[in-house]
């Protein structure tokens, strides 16, 4: 079940989910609008391959920021932070899309990391890109996507519980952890 504005409010004020900072103003029909950070991450144009498998291919040839704003060209991919981080319990899973206005500039929020499990704690990281043929400037705290949440029984091991979970209480823009995988 998709949880609704009322029920977003209620179990929000009890704790049941956590989100920092929150603002109530940004509670919709079936959503809660979050905001961009400030963090941001992207590689550098460069020939060299980058293998999941290998920690030093991710985290070489690249750039990061903090900053009020970024441009984004066309075509370019990056990693941004959400402004807020959010605790799910262990029956609740969230979901983030793009705000339709946002998408209707070409910006998409995520390549296939959109899910949340239950257990999760931390900041999100998107996976933005322009799809647009002009750059496109986006703001830290404007809103950029929501979260959409969908209550299910009780995960055995949440993801805050698994002894892999590599984004736990994960901040900013967080570059790919897959290399902790066995290969």
């Amino acid at each position: 079940m998709i949880l609704v504005d009322w029920q977003l409010q209620d179990w929000i004020r009890r704790g049941f989910i956590k989100i920092e900072p929150f603002d109530n103003a940004y509670i919709q029909p079936n959503s809660v609008d979050i905001r961009l950070g400030n963090h941001f991450v992207w590689y550098d144009e460069c020939d060299e391959v980058i293998d999941p498998y290998d920690r030093e291919s991710i985290e070489s040839h690249y750039q990061e920021k903090h900053a009020d704003y970024i441009d984004i060209p066309p075509g370019m991919f990056l990693l941004a932070e959400t402004l807020e981080t959010i605790t799910l319990p262990e029956d609740v899973v969230a979901t983030i899309e793009g705000k339709s206005s946002i998408a209707r500039l070409g910006i998409t929020l995520h390549q296939t990391g959109g899910w949340i499990d239950a257990g999760f704690s931390g900041s999100i990281t998107l996976e933005i890109c322009n799809a647009n043929q002009r750059p496109v400037r986006l703001h830290a705290g404007m809103p950029i996507g929501q979260l959409v949440f969908y209550t299910t029984e009780k995960a055995e091991k949440p993801y805050g519980a698994k002894g892999d979970a590599k984004y736990l209480n994960q901040k900013n823009a967080t570059l790919s952890r897959y290399h902790q995988n066995k290969h």
